[in-house]
């Protein structure tokens, strides 16, 4: 009895907790404020910000153009969404970017706008318009509130997804879930399907927002096809991976730069 209890009031909760998304238009399990992730994520930046060496602005191009290149995506978004009447998709953005000296071939963009971009991926981007790439799809993670998503399907798991939980920073499953998904690695399990999702949303909608704010989209082809040969071939499957597989994610990305295109203003005074 107590178990169909359960089953019935979570299944009322993920009827009455899946949003249709703004940016997207699919809908997401969300059981937690966004405002509550921002501000977790504003406390989780300054403390990899303290614990890290930050590239200086005023002493190193490659800072000053990670800089430049969110805020003009971060710029193009704002303006186009303002313009549609959705200014609230962005509402409590305080954006950030940072170039951070490690060899790690990443960046990462949390709830608020706070990006991170690893001098290790630099040879790869090799321009401008391919950073411009990076830095939009892991901005369009945080739009989408993919990480809001993955937390809300992780706490369900935990046993938290029935009506009057109280799911806030106070709470340690919240905290511990947090971390997880916010952490470099992600374990074999049942988000990972969504997730593969959540990495093909990332690549189309990123891709327009790279090319609002005038970088070529096209990049994008190439600059996915240097990323396959940092690997040398030495990657998992893709069932076992939360990335879609090289030859997927290509082949996809070839069509949303296409469509990208239609949103491609260049601008003369920067690299593509």
């Amino acid at each position: 009895m107590h178990l169909k209890f359960l089953l019935i009031t979570s299944l009322a909760l993920l009827t009455v907790s899946c949003t249709q998304n703004a940016i997207t238009g699919r809908n997401q399990l969300q059981l937690l404020p966004e405002a509550e992730l921002q501000s977790m994520a504003k406390t989780e930046y300054q403390s990899f910000l303290s614990q890290n060496k930050i590239v200086n602005t005023k002493v190193n191009k490659d800072a000053e153009m990670v800089k430049r290149v969110g805020n003009r995506i971060a710029t193009a978004i704002t303006d186009y969404y303002s313009g549609l009447g959705k200014g609230d998709i962005l509402k409590g953005y305080q954006w950030e970017f940072n170039l951070v000296d490690s060899k790690d071939v990443n960046a990462w963009c949390m709830p608020g706008g706070k990006v991170v971009v690893y001098t290790g991926i630099l040879p790869v981007t090799q321009n401008e318009a391919a950073l411009a790439v990076v830095m939009g799809h892991e901005i369009a993670h945080a739009i989408a509130q993919h990480g809001n998503e993955r937390m809300s399907q992780g706490l369900l798991a935990e046993g938290l997804g029935t009506i009057g939980s109280v799911l806030t920073s106070g709470n340690p499953t919240v905290n511990n879930i947090f971390n997880t998904v916010y952490a470099p690695g992600a374990q074999i399990g049942v988000l990972l399907p969504n997730s593969r999702k959540q990495e093909l949303e990332a690549d189309q909608y990123g891709l327009i927002f790279a090319a609002m704010a005038g970088y070529n989209p096209n990049e994008a082809v190439p600059f996915w096809e240097r990323m396959a040969k940092v690997g040398g071939g030495q990657k998992p499957p893709e069932f076992l991976s939360t990335h879609p597989s090289d030859e997927t994610r290509i082949a996809k990305v070839k069509l949303y730069a296409a469509e990208a295109m239609n949103f491609y203003k260049p601008v003369s005074n920067k690299a593509r």
